[in-house]
């Protein structure tokens, strides 16, 4: 057994016996989902952190990077970035004082219980997307380091996410985070000194960068398009139920507020380093045939063995961490808000097994879409846009005012979903942001005829 197999092992070692020690303390729901709403600022912040720094952080934005210059980096790391800022200063507070299990409560407290099915329903398949991005880097680095060929890889990655992810819930994930997340940034910035002493030095490493590469834009992106790029990673991770588990386990508003902006602003320094890979592999190894192995190649080309192990192990445990919260998220909506609303006399132990047994069901299901598809970006692509156009109008105007009811919630969320589908195949060049809009006016509109019916109704009465 290689070296570098060797170290992943005990990575992963670690990461079980920290789910098994963490599951003997779930006695119930909350535990299970919210790990006893008792994080504070530190573990909270990285966890945020860790949670949203995956493969598409390390191999994807690269590799973009890598392809198209820093025009490839606009969603990731920038607009993520910004994104959990956001959620830190406006949103984390006034969620967590609202005292919910899940996302999905949100919308059964503000407006119905239809409409929180029906968000429930729409949210569920960009969490389980989210998860095959995550075991198809995964695998991906399984390959690379065990030669096994990737289809392979990739189910043995996804066997070893969904036994984790399932024994120990979000407190088992929460303190992973905080160990691994300092591994993460331990081998990251360790492969940073090593790939700057190849190239002479930080000067050199930028001066070595063409002109062109450090343009914001695509050379043939519009205006329109720039935003489109900006709009789906901002709104849609602002109703990434990943996110937001994160802020409902913290023990107060205040350390919601604070730790989820702080991990946001880590995550951005941090993931500054795969950009600046990404900008400097194309002299370092040109030619790639697939642009997400550059990072994988430049470690083994540069660093010592026992720094690559290091820099192996922070990346599964990095994508161990997110899958888990994706997994994990969606089990929780599916069984807390649909099927115990169905059922609502399940013992404790009963809907903990009944989250358990979801997570197994939706990581077969990432793990067919993992094998299905041909990169990490397309699915983190699909899986922040898909149908939250209208939950995020839907959202921020439930959240943030007392403004509309029932049918708005449902006209924003259907009419946001319908027109960001019928754009996307129409070809339209932004058809998220269409969504946004025709969702907001559908929103606004029915908002204004109930207050109309309702004055009406008055007046005759």
């Amino acid at each position: 057994m290689n070296g570098v197999l060797l170290g992943i092992l005990v990575y992963l070692v670690v990461q079980f016996a920290i789910a098994f020690v963490v599951s003997r303390r779930i006695k119930n729901e909350a535990d299970y989902i919210l790990g006893g709403r008792q994080l504070g600022v530190g573990l909270a912040a990285f966890s945020v952190f860790a949670t949203w720094f995956g493969a598409e952080t390390v191999l994807g934005s690269a590799g973009r990077v890598y392809s198209d210059g820093l025009s490839g980096a606009q969603g990731e790391p920038f607009a993520y970035a910004v994104s959990i800022v956001i959620m830190g200063v406006l949103f984390a507070a006034r969620l967590w004082r609202r005292g919910l299990v899940t996302f999905g409560d949100m919308f059964r407290q503000r407006f119905s219980p239809g409409v929180e099915r029906l968000t429930v329903i729409l949210l569920v398949p960009g969490s389980v997307l989210w998860a095959a991005a995550q075991i198809r880097g995964f695998g991906q680095i399984m390959g690379a380091t065990t030669g096994m060929d990737l289809a392979t890889a990739i189910a043995v990655a996804a066997v070893i996410v969904i036994v984790y992810t399932a024994i120990g819930g979000l407190l088992a994930d929460v303190y992973s985070d905080f160990v691994h997340g300092i591994a993460i940034v331990v081998g990251l910035v360790a492969m940073l000194v090593f790939v700057l002493i190849e190239v002479g030095g930080p000067a050199q490493a930028l001066a070595g960068i063409e002109a062109a590469r450090f343009a914001p834009m695509g050379p043939d992106q519009s205006l329109l398009g720039f935003i489109e790029q900006w709009a789906i990673p901002i709104c849609g991770s602002l109703v990434a139920v990943e996110l937001i588990s994160r802020v409902l386990a913290c023990r107060s508003a205040d350390v919601a507020r604070t730790a989820t902006w702080l991990g946001g602003v880590g995550y951005l320094l941090v993931a500054l380093i795969p950009v600046f890979l990404g900008l400097v592999g194309a002299r370092l190894a040109p030619g790639l045939e697939e642009a997400e192995q550059l990072v994988p190649t430049l470690a083994q080309r540069y660093l010592p063995t026992v720094i690559f192990v290091m820099y192996a192990g922070a990346l599964i445990s990095a994508i161990l961490t997110t899958v888990d919260s994706a997994l994990l998220a969606a089990a929780s909506l599916v069984s807390h808000n649909i099927i115990l609303r169905l059922k609502p006399d399940v013992s404790e132990g009963g809907k903990v097994a009944l989250a358990r047994s979801g997570v197994a069901l939706l990581g077969l299901i990432a793990f067919g879409l993992a094998l299905q598809s041909d990169a990490i970006s397309s699915l983190v692509e699909l899986a922040s846009a898909f149908a939250t156009a209208g939950i995020f109008v839907a959202f921020a105007f439930g959240l943030f005012t007392g403004w509309g009811g029932a049918p708005s919630a449902y006209a924003a969320i259907v009419v946001g979903a319908v027109v960001w589908l019928g754009g996307r195949l129409l070809g339209l060049e932004a058809p998220y942001v269409t969504g946004i809009l025709a969702a907001a006016t559908a929103y606004a509109a029915v908002a204004v005829g109930a207050r109309f019916v309702s004055a009406g109704s008055r007046s005759q009465a």
